[in-house]
């Protein structure tokens, strides 16, 4: 049995995006990258052929797998939860309660989780100290840095 993947609307947009660039741009300039390739002569020497063929097989894998995410795809539409407790979709600004940094983190599925763009996993340790928590709740993580406590500044979803 296949289990859902849960994710954001926009998450499930970036994987079908990616899909359908990978289906018809990339895939069909590999096809045509190995076709110029065997144009150049002896196969078991061809540094081009094989390189393409490798990015064939690339292609080939990354295609099944978003395939494979995408009929798998549990969307969670977080612009309609009314609650002010932290769910899966969230967008929370945490406050460092020993610096005063305050961070904006959006809790969304393993597949969608960019640090730099502020999307955290909902199966990292930051956002499983957060699920289930309101404004004004003080947690503590456990980060490679040490054991860190934050205040839950605010809880959005959009």
């Amino acid at each position: 049995m296949t289990r859902p993947i849960p994710m954001t609307l926009a998450g499930r947009k970036r994987l079908e995006e990616e899909l359908k660039r990978l289906k018809s741009v990339e895939r069909p300039q590999n096809i045509r990258d190995i076709e110029e390739a065997r144009g150049h002569g002896d196969l078991s020497e061809n540094a081009e052929y094989h390189a393409a063929k490798e990015r064939q097989a690339f292609l080939s894998v990354r295609i099944a797998e978003l395939e494979d995410k995408v009929a798998r795809a549990q969307v969670i539409d977080s612009s309609k939860m009314e609650t002010s407790k932290i769910l899966f979709g969230a967008v929370v600004t945490l406050v460092n309660t020993e610096t005063g940094e305050e961070k904006v983190y959006q809790i969304v599925g393993a597949d969608e989780a960019d640090v730099r763009q502020g999307r955290i996993s909902v199966e990292s340790p930051i956002a499983r100290s957060l699920l289930g928590r309101e404004q004004g709740a003080v947690v503590q993580v456990g980060t490679p840095r040490g054991l860190m406590e934050f205040e839950i500044q605010n809880i959005r979803y959009e």
